[in-house]
Parts: C-alpha cells; sequence; structure tokens
C-alpha cells in the first residue's frame, strides 16, 4: 500500500511536471517572440491565445480526453496547450518591459540578430515573472492531473495515481476515511510545497538583479 501511494505521488509529480515545463516554456517563446517583433506577428499570436483562453482549461482537458481517450502523453500535451496562452499574456508584457533598457538598443544598433537579442538579452531579465508563472502553472498542473485521475479521465489502473485513489477508495469514507484524507493531504502539501520552491527560486533570482545592478 505504501508502495502504491508513493508511487501515485511520484506518478503524479512527473506528469504535472511535465505538462507545466512544456507549457510554460512554449508560452514563454510565444511571449518573448510577441513583445519583441510587435505589429502583425504580435497580433497575430495574441489573438490566437484569445481563442485558446475562451475554452475552459478543464472542460476542454475533459472533452479532449473523452474523445481520444485517457493517454499519457495526451493529459501532458492537453495541460500544457492551456498553459500557453497564459504564459504568454505574462511574458509578453515583461518583454515589452525590457526592450525599452539601453542594453537591448545597444545590441540592435550593433546589428546582433534578432534571435540572439531575444535569447541572450531578453530571456534572462524576464527569470523573475517566468519562475513566479512557473509556480502557478505547477500548481495548476497538479490539480488538473489529480482531478482528471479522480474522474477516471486520467491514468488508468493499475497505475497508481492519488487522484485515482481517492475515487477508489471514496466509498468507504464514512468508516475509513484515512485511505481518501492521505491522499488529499499529499495533494495540498504538494501543492503548497512547489508553489513554496518556485517563490523562492524567484525571490532569489530577483536579489541576484538587484545586485548586479548595485
Amino acid at each position: 500500500m505504501l508502495t502504491r501511494f508513493l508511487w501515485g505521488g511520484w506518478t503524479l509529480l512527473l506528469l504535472a511536471v511535465s505538462a507545466a515545463g512544456i507549457g510554460v516554456a512554449a508560452g514563454t517563446v510565444v511571449g518573448v517572440v510577441a513583445g519583441y517583433r510587435r505589429g502583425w506577428l504580435d497580433d497575430v499570436l495574441m489573438r490566437f491565445n484569445d481563442v485558446l483562453l475562451a475554452f475552459p482549461q478543464l472542460i476542454a482537458a475533459l472533452l479532449v480526453m473523452s474523445i481520444i481517450g485517457p493517454k499519457v502523453w495526451l493529459i501532458v500535451a492537453v495541460i500544457a496547450v492551456s498553459h500557453v496562452p497564459r504564459v504568454a499574456r505574462v511574458i509578453r508584457e515583461a518583454t515589452r518591459t525590457v526592450i525599452e533598457q539601453d542594453f537591448v538598443k545597444a545590441a540592435e544598433a550593433i546589428g546582433l540578430p534578432r534571435w540572439r537579442i531575444m535569447a541572450v538579452e531578453i530571456l534572462p531579465n524576464v527569470t523573475s515573472p517566468l519562475l513566479v508563472e512557473l509556480g502557478l502553472r505547477l500548481t495548476y498542473s497538479i490539480g488538473v492531473v489529480a482531478v482528471l485521475g479522480f474522474l477516471g479521465m486520467g491514468l488508468q489502473p493499475p497505475t497508481a495515481d492519488w487522484g485515482l485513489m481517492i475515487n477508489e477508495t471514496r466509498q468507504g469514507m464514512a468508516v475509513q476515511p484515512w485511505p481518501v484524507a492521505l491522499p488529499v493531504a499529499a495533494i495540498a502539501v504538494l501543492t503548497i510545497g512547489a508553489n513554496l520552491i518556485t517563490d523562492g527560486l524567484s525571490r532569489a533570482a530577483i536579489g541576484i538583479d538587484r545586485g548586479v545592478e548595485k
């Protein structure tokens, strides 16, 4: 039982980290490109983001799972896609602030390629909001993976999953609540812990940036 419980936590965390990582990476690319290039490309990317934002994340995930079926790669892909527009909007605004700085204008003046300016000059300077977004997206991913498992749209037996474990044991909650309470508490601790870690990394990044400025 303990082995299955621990394996369920590892599985949930792995899926959540994969979905958050892919979604944040894709959203960062979209946000930096839209914020730096501006013009028609910015408009096209942001309108596409608006279309994605129009679909409720959890409902969209349930719809896709019900049509195609619960598959590991699909769980990661659907959650990752739902993160892209939200991350892109935040990073776009951060990029628009950074591009007004003198070091970006100097890089443009000496003729550095645009991709190099975005990768070397802009991206390192949007680290703080990026880490904040990573924490939020990771927290959300943990919740969505757990909910999909609880509703039977996530990982299927015999694969261990905390959401699935809650669903399997909820009928006997009145008699023996611990099989339900433990996964719920574990999900809460994992969510809070992920948020605290990313928040600490964000604060550390801000401190480094201030130290460099001084």
